[in-house]
């Protein structure tokens, strides 16, 4: 027998499936979760390819996102829906598409088709399209009956200034007018809003924002690794991330729980920070 069909063999004795469990992690909150939520972008991939990303990481997704207006020409959509349902996901359209359809006078028809559509939730934003706070009170009390409501708050402009005051006070709002989670602005690129254009995080903002209405209601848009991981690192592994890469759910995760480079010293993840010794840990 080669040394090849050895380790073939010993392989085969673990169930495919378990964990193993010889080093500690961070305590994760499970799904159905408020917090450390995890918000993945869909930008148009196909019904294989939503099917294969459920399959690979579906109990590390908890929202997804039909970016822009995806959903309204989606041929797939209907069996995504069914996809996200079966793998407890919630299935959720771009705000741009609702800040269109407010913009065309066709608000409630929006909420209408989402709702037969099999929307469980719905975004409700003024990032593109300019809403006055009586406007945007209306549409989020309207659409709590009949859905789990996800607000924005920021502006898509990447010239607007940012006010850390302001954005407190509108996340502040939206949750008074019954939003579930509140996402700060930071869109697919992680360059505007809450990030700068070179993609740093503006601690101010994250601060007020945090201050005015809680962490756990509150969902960062952070599409780029670094700002995840600084968030991550900032608020502990239940930090609740938006914007991530439809692919990269099963990375993020391991940000959350120090299984990666860039969170693997962070004052959550147990272990001693003295590296160990040549020979610790090696099989007699």
């Amino acid at each position: 027998m080669t040394g090849r069909d050895i380790h073939h063999n010993h392989r085969r004795q673990s169930p495919p499936t378990a964990r193993p469990g010889f080093i500690t992690l961070p305590e994760r909150t499970s799904k159905p979760r408020r917090t450390g939520i995890s918000h993945v972008l869909d930008n148009g991939i196909s019904l294989a390819e939503t099917a294969q990303r459920l399959a690979a990481a579906s109990d590390f997704i908890d929202v997804w996102k039909f970016g822009w207006g995806t959903a309204y020409i989606d041929p797939s959509l209907d069996a995504k829906l069914d996809l996200l349902a079966e793998h407890d996901v919630l299935a959720c359209p771009g705000g741009t598409l609702l800040e269109i359809a407010w913009r065309q006078g066709v608000a409630s028809h929006f909420l209408d088709w989402a709702e037969a559509s099999g929307f469980p939730a719905i975004e409700i934003s003024c990032g593109s399209v300019a809403m006055t706070r009586d406007v945007k009170d209306t549409l989020i009390e309207t659409a709590v009956k009949r859905f789990t409501v996800l607000t924005e708050v920021g502006l898509k402009d990447p010239t607007a200034p940012v006010s850390a005051a302001q954005w407190a006070r509108d996340a502040a709002a939206d949750l008074g007018a019954g939003a579930h989670w509140v996402v700060t602005e930071g869109r697919d690129s992680g360059t505007v809003g809450l990030f700068t254009t070179e993609g740093d995080v503006r601690r101010t903002v994250v601060d007020a924002v945090v201050a005015s209405v809680g962490l756990d209601v509150v969902l960062f848009e952070a599409p780029q690794r670094a700002q995840q991981a600084w968030l991550i690192r900032h608020f502990g592994p239940n930090v609740n991330l938006g914007n991530i890469g439809v692919g990269d759910a099963l990375s993020v995760e391991t940000l959350r729980l120090g299984l990666r480079s860039d969170t693997m010293d962070a004052p959550f993840v147990t272990g001693s920070q003295e590296p160990p010794s040549p020979t610790q840990g090696a099989p007699s």
